[in-house]
């Protein structure tokens, strides 16, 4: 398959200037599937906070404490690279992007701002820092929706576009909430984990009808998307995906449905369940576009940069990323299991 797609574009597989690009999009790709998976916990219990009662935010807040330095990487990354290697797409894509990045932008601004505020300001300030971090949450989270549709209907402003797009950034609010809840129900016990199964039946549906709506879109606004997944064998391929999310779906109902009855026993099976519906979502968007940034005009080779910025890049990328690696390995391997609050200490005596 490479060697007929750098045929197709009159290189040789060898070329630098064929395979850089390649070897880019696949990190970008992959910085785009871990911030939307490892941070999208943290997003979606933010969401949550506004919810909570407000003796189980605090709480909340804290076990996101050891993870938040770490959260905040990915998107930098992601931003530095694709700004860095696609220098002949950033201008136009980011130009049609605007509303939803500065949305973004100041989502995480505020997030950021008021979980560090908040472990430095007087008690009476705290609940202000709690309802600051949870909007900024769902701020995020509605912008990561509202720029995925506008990527999905190649950056089209008509009005049922622009109701898709908020239907879509509703939908993916939902998501977030449901990687939130089911997170929760895997480290935490008590009142808290029953509220997390409840949060997490109202997600499931609305998180469901957000990946429909976003496949359905995709395959007949792109006529080239549609020949893609229906021609040939590429059909054993889409029955695989709608199998796998349809049995992810139906497993984490029937989960949380059985919680609501039977027991609250920890379990880590919601949560692994929306990890795979998130990757399987991005895996689909991914084979759809390849090999476009923007869909039957820019490919990956049209937007790339010259060959020697790319080889400054991808070498300082060769010495920064497994730093990068270990570091989040480090931080993210505490991230299961059940959550035991601490003891106060006794001062009697």
């Amino acid at each position: 398959m490479i060697d007929v797609l750098a045929t197709a574009l009159g290189l040789s597989a060898q070329d630098p200037f064929f395979w850089m690009p390649l070897v880019f999009m696949l990190l970008f790709f992959a910085i785009i599937v871990a911030g939307t998976v490892l941070d999208g916990f943290d997003i979606g219990v933010g969401c949550l906070t506004l919810f909570a009662p407000k003796e189980s935010r605090q709480r909340m807040l804290s076990l996101l404490s050891p993870w938040r330095d770490a959260n905040e990487f990915w998107l930098f990354l992601g931003l530095g690279l694709f700004l860095s290697v696609f220098t002949k797409a950033a201008g136009i894509i980011m130009g049609q992007l605007y509303l939803p990045l500065c949305l973004l932008g100041l989502g995480v601004l505020l997030r950021s701002a008021a979980f560090e505020i908040r472990l430095r300001a007087p008690k009476e300030l705290q609940g202000r820092c709690l309802t600051g971090f949870g909007l900024g949450s769902l701020l995020t989270a509605f912008s990561h929706g509202v720029l995925l549709a506008q990527v999905v209907v190649s950056y089209h402003s008509e009005p049922g576009y622009v109701w898709f797009s908020l239907f879509v950034g509703l939908c993916s609010v939902a998501a977030y909430c449901l990687l939130g809840a089911s997170w929760l129900i895997m480290r935490v016990a008590g009142e808290l984990r029953a509220r997390a199964v409840m949060w997490g039946r109202r997600a499931v549906r609305w998180s469901a009808a957000g990946a429909v709506a976003v496949s359905v879109v995709l395959a007949f606004a792109n006529p080239g998307v549609f020949l893609k997944w229906s021609d040939g064998p590429h059909w054993q391929i889409v029955v695989a995906l709608w199998g796998v999310l349809l049995v992810c779906f139906v497993s984490v109902e029937m989960c949380l449905q059985r919680m609501i009855n039977n027991s609250y026993r920890t379990t880590a099976l919601p949560f692994f369940m929306t990890l795979l519906i998130f990757m399987t979502v991005l895996g689909g968007l991914g084979y759809s576009f390849f090999p476009y940034l923007v869909l039957d005009e820019i490919t990956l080779w049209d937007a790339a940069a010259s060959v020697d910025s790319m080889r400054l890049v991808l070498s300082a990328t060769i010495i920064a990323l497994p730093v990068a690696v270990i570091f989040n390995i480090w931080v993210y391997w505490r991230m299961f299991g059940l959550s035991i609050p601490p003891t106060p200490p006794s001062f009697d005596g």
